[in-house]
C-alpha cells in the first residue's frame, strides 16, 4: 500500500466507508428532495409557506447517523430534514407539504408540523423554543424508567433568546437529563443577524458555562464533525452524566422561508459559503478517502429516482379529505367539547 492510500486508510478507520456512504447518502436524498420541495412551491403545488433547510444537511445527516432505534428528535418548523434523516419516506414528506392524502399526516399537518412516532419524530414545533421542555419531558421520563433513549432537540439560533431554552438548560442540568440540545446557528434569526441583538458572540456555546456544561462549537457543515461530536454526546447521555449543548455552525442557501428573498445579507456572504458546501466538500472526501466512484454515483442516482417517484405519487393523491379537520382534536379521537 502507497503512503498516501495509507495514510487515507487510518483517517478512515473511526468513521469507516460504509459509514460515510450513509452520511453522504442521507445528505445527497436531503438536498433533492427539498430542492423539489422549493420547486413544488414554485408550481403552487406546497401549500403555505415552507422552510428548507439547503445548506444544512450535514447536522440532519450527522445527528441521525449516530442515533440508535427509539431516541427522539424534537424538531422546527425547519424540521424536513431531520425527519427524512430518521427514515420517513420523500414520498410522506412531499405529501405532507402537499397537503395531499398520502402524506405523513394526511396532509392535516403541512410543512411545520412533521411528526412521525414510529420513527423517533416527536413533532416539529413552529412556535419558537416550545419544545425544549417538552425534549427535557420526554428525557426525564426515559431517566426515571431507566431506559437507554436520548432526547435530541434542535433549534435555531434565534431561540437562545427565548426564556425556554434557559429554563430547558437549567432543568436539564440539574436533573442531569439525557437530552441534547443542537443549536443550528445559521447566523441568522427571521431577518436579522443573531449578532445584532445578543450580547455574546456565540449564542449557545458561550452560555454553556452558566448551566454547568461544556462549551462545545462546531463546524456544521462537516458531517464527520457532527457525527464524531454527536457520538460523543449520545454516549455521556446514556452513561448518566447528563445533557449536552452543541452549537452547530452552518448557513441557510435561501431566505428564512419562501416568503423571504433574503435581501439583507451582505453582498458576497451566500457565495462564501458556497464555497463550505457541505454535500460538495463531503463527496470530495469521500474521493479522497479512496470510495469508489460509482458507489458515489449510485447513491445520487437512486436520490433522484426516489424524487422523481415521490413527486409523482404525491401529484397523483387525493387531496386530504375534508372530514380529517374535526378528526384528533381531542384525546378520544373527535372534535366535540365537553365539559
Amino acid at each position: 500500500m502507497s503512503a498516501s492510500k495509507s495514510i487515507r486508510a487510518e483517517r478512515n478507520d473511526d468513521i469507516g466507508s460504509d459509514k460515510r456512504l450513509e452520511l453522504y447518502r442521507l445528505q445527497v436524498e436531503i438536498r433533492d428532495c427539498e430542492k423539489r420541495a422549493h420547486d413544488l412551491f414554485l408550481q403552487n403545488l406546497v401549500k403555505g409557506t415552507s422552510h428548507l433547510s439547503l445548506g444544512q444537511e450535514a447536522i440532519a445527516a450527522g445527528v441521525a447517523a449516530a442515533m440508535q432505534p427509539g431516541d427522539l428528535s424534537f424538531c422546527t418548523y425547519r424540521g424536513h430534514a431531520h425527519t427524512l434523516a430518521r427514515g420517513v419516506s420523500m414520498e410522506n414528506v412531499l405529501g405532507e407539504l402537499m397537503l395531499r392524502d398520502n402524506g405523513l399526516m394526511r396532509g392535516k399537518g403541512g410543512s411545520m408540523h412533521l411528526t412521525s412516532v414510529e420513527h423517533g419524530v416527536m413533532g416539529s414545533y413552529a412556535i419558537i423554543g416550545a419544545h425544549l421542555p417538552i425534549a427535557c419531558g420526554a428525557a426525564w421520563r426515559a431517566q426515571y424508567l431507566g431506559q437507554k433513549d436520548v432526547s435530541v432537540c434542535f433549534f435555531g439560533d434565534g431561540t437562545t433568546n427565548i426564556g425556554a431554552f434557559h429554563e430547558a438548560l437549567n432543568f436539564a442540568a440539574i436533573w442531569k437529563l439525557p437530552v441534547i440540545f443542537v443549536c443550528e446557528n445559521n447566523l441568522y434569526m427571521e431577518y436579522t443577524p443573531i449578532g445584532e441583538v445578543t450580547a455574546v458572540e456565540h449564542p449557545a456555546a458561550d452560555r454553556a458555562s452558566a448551566y454547568g456544561l461544556d462549551r462545545i462549537l462546531i463546524d456544521g457543515n462537516d458531517a464527520d464533525v457532527v457525527y464524531r461530536t454527536m457520538q460523543a454526546a449520545f454516549a455521556k447521555a446514556r452513561a448518566g452524566e447528563g445533557p449536552s449543548l452543541i452549537e452547530c455552525l452552518t448557513y441557510r442557501h435561501s431566505g428564512h422561508s419562501r416568503a423571504d428573498p433574503a435581501k439583507y445579507r451582505p453582498e458576497g456572504e451566500l457565495e462564501k459559503w458556497l464555497e463550505h458546501d457541505p454535500v460538495k466538500i463531503y463527496r470530495e472526501r469521500l474521493v479522497e478517502f479512496g470510495i469508489p466512484t460509482e458507489s458515489i454515483i449510485a447513491i445520487e442516482i437512486e436520490s433522484k429516482r426516489k424524487v422523481e417517484a415521490a413527486t409523482e405519487a404525491c401529484k397523483a393523491a387525493p387531496p386530504a379529505p375534508a372530514e380529517l379537520l374535526t378528526a384528533d382534536v381531542y384525546a378520544d379521537g373527535g372534535w366535540a367539547w365537553r365539559n
